[in-house]
């Protein structure tokens, strides 16, 4: 179902950028101020220049962050720094990692996928599901990059269900596994590696067997549907015939069921405050049960307690203990429920956030961490009143509620690890560099 399109991708001159892992970055969406200007001074040809500006007091509508991105590109690409390849590619990608989750001495996980562009689809077509809600302010500052650049300076990561491994082990196959053209270790000591595939007959049959499948939004539902709405303006300007530039976006496709795959939880971390346990109980106590757990065992408990029934972790700030927030039977979702009703997340949202933050302020104020320690730690610390802790989303559950047409909650997933942003580019108007 979905229409892969092999592309000429614009990527770092090792000529150029002897050390790839200078200039890429993670996504834009995760990257505080103060990495941010990190990475602006790590290198004077970092992605994070044209992927994530910084702002100037002299600002105005026709000089800003963005203007001076598309002007950067064209620069790097004139003078250089980035190339376009030769002929149309696909780029398998691996990351070996840990998660936040995992001990010390877990073995790695290794993710495998690869990016290409694919055919814009409207939702409606059932061929590219999303499966997570958006907000307006995120798709204006992408739509105005994407306006000024032409460009996707990072992939949108999308799943796919090949139970059976067939892609990946053509993929194997197809490339020297000991020579990638970047390979390097990362700001989180995880390996990135990156290869090329050029070979037609490869690449029609990764193409025909993506045609079979439809696609799941993992990451990036904003930059997607920035992606439709640019699509809408261009068509709008000039009609054309054929396929455009245009009518694709960078993906990076993983399967649903590879093993190197980690969904992480998405904790909330209260900064206004809350009541004493007491209140919170009364508030709270008709739909839970509480357990205090001494700290040493309380994660571990609530993974192992959430295999069967939803619980929340609940730490405050002066409390000894952190407690086990149970739902009771007659609170959990009945038979016939919508695929998003039955999710932890959802229950979370409506039977103790709409209670303990009752405004829309208090949720605006809200700290979000995929990091269990963390959202302890800022407790203990004082720098929070409270933490609600949450059990990951199974993949299988974000499937069920795209597949049904349904959107999770903002902030419902975390997909694990992120591809960084600059290994790869699509430059999709030459007239553009």
């Amino acid at each position: 179902m979905a229409n892969i399109i092999p592309f000429k991708g614009v990527l770092y001159n090792p000529a150029r950028v002897s050390d790839v892992s200078r200039v890429v970055a993670p996504p834009y969406d995760v990257i505080d101020a103060a990495f941010q200007n990190a990475l602006h001074a790590r290198h004077p040809h970092n992605v994070i220049r044209l992927e994530l500006g910084l702002d100037e007091p002299q600002d105005s509508p026709g000089q800003n962050r963005y203007t001076r991105a598309a002007t950067l590109l064209k620069d790097w690409m004139t003078g250089g720094v980035l190339q376009r390849e030769r002929a149309p590619a696909i780029y398998p990608y691996t990351i070996e990692y840990r998660s936040p989750s995992d001990e010390s001495g877990t073995p790695m996980k290794t993710l495998k996928g690869f990016f290409s562009t694919v055919e814009l689809e409207e939702f409606s077509t059932g061929k590219i599901y999303p499966h997570e809600n958006t907000r307006a302010a995120a798709k204006t500052d992408r739509l105005n990059l994407l306006e000024a650049c032409g460009a996707n300076f990072s992939a949108i990561f999308s799943l796919f269900s090949d139970p059976q491994g067939a892609v990946i082990r053509l993929i194997d196959k197809s490339v020297n596994a000991d020579k990638p053209r970047f390979e390097f270790t990362d700001d989180e000591g995880f390996r990135q590696r990156l290869w090329a595939i050029t070979d037609r007959t490869v690449l029609n049959e990764i193409v025909t067997f993506m045609h079979s499948t439809p696609l799941f939004i993992a990451d990036g539902h904003h930059r997607y549907e920035t992606a439709l709405n640019y699509r809408k303006s261009c068509r709008a300007r000039a009609a054309a015939a054929g396929l455009q530039p245009y009518d694709a976006v960078l993906m990076l496709f993983a399967s649903l069921e590879d093993p190197g795959l980690t969904v992480l939880p998405t904790h909330r971390v209260l900064t206004t405050p809350v009541p004493p346990l007491a209140d919170i109980k009364r508030l709270l106590g008709e739909a839970f049960d509480f357990d205090e757990i001494p700290l040493k065992q309380f994660l571990h408990a609530l993974r192992s307690r959430g295999q069967t029934a939803p619980v929340f972790g609940l730490a405050l700030g002066g409390a000894p203990s952190p407690w086990l927030l149970s739902v009771k039977s007659g609170h959990r979702p009945k038979a016939g429920a919508s695929e998003r009703d039955k999710l932890d997340v959802s229950l979370l949202q409506t039977l103790v956030m709409n209670k303990l933050c009752p405004k829309e302020s208090d949720q605006h104020a809200l700290i979000y961490t995929k990091d269990d320690h963390e959202a302890l730690d800022l407790v203990a610390q004082g720098k929070a009143t409270a933490a609600l802790l949450l059990n990951p989303t199974k993949v299988s559950e974000v499937r069920a509620v795209a597949a049904a047409g349904e959107r999770m909650p903002h902030k419902s997933t975390y997909f694990f690890p992120k591809p960084l942003t600059g290994l790869v580019m699509n430059v999709m108007e030459e007239q553009k560099v």
